[in-house]
């Protein structure tokens, strides 16, 4: 379209960085992706580059409900976006927190960083995901944080709230990642990508990067009574968190709580990266304490003698209800401002370019 655009980000090196599951599509959010790539986006293009393990969903059932979704190399997947982003006409890229709106005449004209620099134009698009006023919960610890090791957005509230906007707290969360060198796939159920896999995007002829299987393993009764023993210094069952989780990604302490006549809960074992140790355990989203996190991995078979690398963590932010936005995703209250994602109250990453 030739419009001249400024894309700004807290942290340059974490641009298109996939906090939580490293994977693209799935039932629900599979035709996204496809619509993205039918408008000229590059998430399609990007997974059919980087993605190492592709596959066809529910290909025994009926087309409405079939799906793609591929296992990404997520150190990959962010390079080859930040790069294609250098790349584009007319899009500038700059490292900035964000810290107030600028509006004029009831009109949103810019943004004005921490360093009080401001930034004009016609439209304002905000996708601000767990960044604002970002805090994470790990047993009774917290502190600021909009994802492990990086810092939140703590004052673009004010500029929401001096404005008119309805601010409410949600809770997110992610599980531990674990050493491959430490875990015994042979007593999981290993799972292999498409012989041949179906690309995303529709200017990819074939995938050709090497592909590498994922695993399947379960929690047990031994697990359950882990969980259910320390419920009480969860930060989610404590009462440290007061935001609202997602309903359809529960933590592992909603889905042993809620599905107590459950025996078993499915853990899918994937690589992070093809350059990496870390295992992403899908599945046991946690903010239990990491000596906890601790004895309920090593009770999951297949993961008795696993070394966690990174905890588990749950990440309480702020958001705007949706019911504040025009259809086209403007806000009622100050034309010229856009939401979009997270702050809308939405519960993934691929929704954000969906709705730019």
């Amino acid at each position: 379209m030739g419009c001249k655009t400024l894309i700004v980000t807290i942290n340059l090196d974490t641009i298109a960085k996939m906090s939580c599951n490293p994977a693209i599509g799935g039932l629900a959010k599979g035709h996204i992706v496809k619509e993205i790539d039918a408008l000229g986006g590059e998430m399609a293009k990007n997974i059919d580059k980087t993605g190492i393990q592709f596959r066809r969903l529910n290909t025994k059932k009926g087309p409405a409900v079939r799906s793609s979704r591929a296992q990404a190399d997520k150190k990959a997947y962010q390079d080859e976006m930040k790069h294609v982003l250098e790349k584009q006409e007319h899009l500038d890229i700059k490292q900035v927190l964000v810290e107030e709106l600028l509006v004029e005449n009831e009109q949103c004209i810019g943004i004005k960083s921490r360093t009080q620099t401001a930034y004009y134009g016609d439209a304002v698009i905000l996708t601000t995901g767990t960044f604002l006023r970002g805090l994470i919960h790990i047993g009774d610890v917290s502190y600021s944080a909009g994802r492990a090791g990086e810092s939140s957005a703590e004052k673009l509230s004010e500029s929401f709230l001096n404005l008119g906007f309805e601010i409410g707290r949600l809770k997110t969360g992610t599980p531990p990642r674990v050493n491959a060198h430490t875990i015994d796939v042979n007593q999981m159920e290993i799972q292999l990508g498409d012989e041949d896999p179906l690309p995303f995007s529709f200017s990819t002829e074939r995938i050709t990067q090497p592909q590498v299987p994922c695993y399947l393993t379960y929690t047990n009764e031994k697990t359950h009574d882990v969980i259910k023993e320390n419920l009480h210094r969860s930060a989610m069952y404590s009462g440290r968190i007061v935001g609202i989780g997602p309903r359809y990604c529960p933590s592992i302490e909603d889905k042993v709580v809620r599905f107590a006549d459950k025996t078993e809960h499915q853990v899918f074992v994937e690589p992070e990266e093809l350059d990496t140790d870390e295992i992403y355990l899908n599945g046991i989203s946690a903010s239990l304490p990491e000596d906890v996190q601790v004895e309920m991995v090593h009770s999951i078979r297949g993961l008795e003698n696993a070394e966690i690398m990174r905890f588990g963590y749950a990440v309480e932010y702020d958001f705007a209800p949706a019911t504040q936005l025009q259809p086209t995703l403007e806000t009622k209250t100050v034309p010229g401002l856009y939401f979009a994602g997270q702050l809308n109250g939405t519960t993934a990453m691929r929704k954000p370019p969906h709705k730019d």
